[in-house]
């Protein structure tokens, strides 16, 4: 079975997560430059089989756009352009930052581990594509 990506964008850099090919673990994938992304993921496409992309969303806590929510809406057009046969859906991320934290904290890593940015954003895209999994 193909695998399925997740994506948390940023603006400066953007976590990846991909399900094993049997869809039943979300795993840390990298993190990459947004301005990046797109040559990352034809990289990986190219060289693994993938089923379709989960973005998370950003949404404020009463359900309306964020600032960055319209970059978001560009990125799953563009990669609807990129990979026609791939499905891209969306998944809200609301609280996925707090968890990933949390998440980071509750690891025992030191404080110095705990500072490498991407960390947290591997985590995000991590938790969104958990929960996608297990909505499906």
């Amino acid at each position: 079975m193909p695998r399925v990506i997740a994506i948390d964008f940023g603006l400066k850099r953007t976590g990846l997560a991909v399900t094993d090919p049997l869809r039943i673990i979300a795993t840390a994938l990298d993190t990459v430059e947004s301005k990046d992304l797109m040559n990352y993921v034809k990289a990986y496409v190219a060289k693994e089989a993938v089923d379709g992309f989960v973005v998370g969303l950003p949404l404020n806590l009463d359900g309306s756009a964020t600032d960055i929510t319209p970059n978001v809406h560009a990125l799953v057009e563009a990669l609807k352009k990129n990979f026609p046969t791939l499905f891209v859906e969306t998944a809200d991320e609301r609280f996925t930052s707090r968890m990933a934290q949390q998440t980071l904290l509750a690891s025992g890593k030191g404080r110095m581990a705990r500072r490498e940015k991407g960390q947290l954003d591997r985590i995000s895209a991590t938790i969104i594509l958990q929960g996608w999994m297990e909505r499906t």
